[in-house]
């Protein structure tokens, strides 16, 4: 799939079958170097990607990542989201442990952002 601003292809180290990488056509390093507009373009041809793959493979979910920088798990350091088709008992698992948050630290966090 191409339009004017993005192109998505099949990725060559797939976590399932259909796993598709989106990109902007222009090169920004991660989300952070990414202007809203380059962004939200990458975002738009996802959720193409991630309808047209549920219709033509029939898969029960969708999961979609984008990973900025080394310490964010981002290996290429070209802005890109991961849409992995899904479906139940496929063997993937989550990245991490959902736990909550204490309200303390919860915020902590807040105060820190709000400075």
């Amino acid at each position: 799939m191409e339009n004017d601003e993005c192109l998505a292809f099949l990725d060559i180290f797939p976590a399932n079958r259909g796993h598709t990488l989106v990109i902007p056509k222009k090169h920004v390093d991660d989300i952070h170097q990414a202007d809203s507009a380059t962004y939200a373009a990458v975002a738009s041809m996802a959720k193409e990607v991630a309808d047209l793959l549920q219709r033509k493979l029939a898969s029960e979910g969708t999961s979609v990542f984008q990973m900025s920088r080394e310490a964010g798990w981002q290996t290429v350091f070209h802005l890109h989201m991961h849409v992995i088709p899904r479906w139940s008992k496929d063997g993937l698992h989550k990245p991490w442990d959902i736990a909550p948050a204490s309200e303390d630290s919860l915020n902590d966090v807040l105060q820190q952002i709000q400075k």
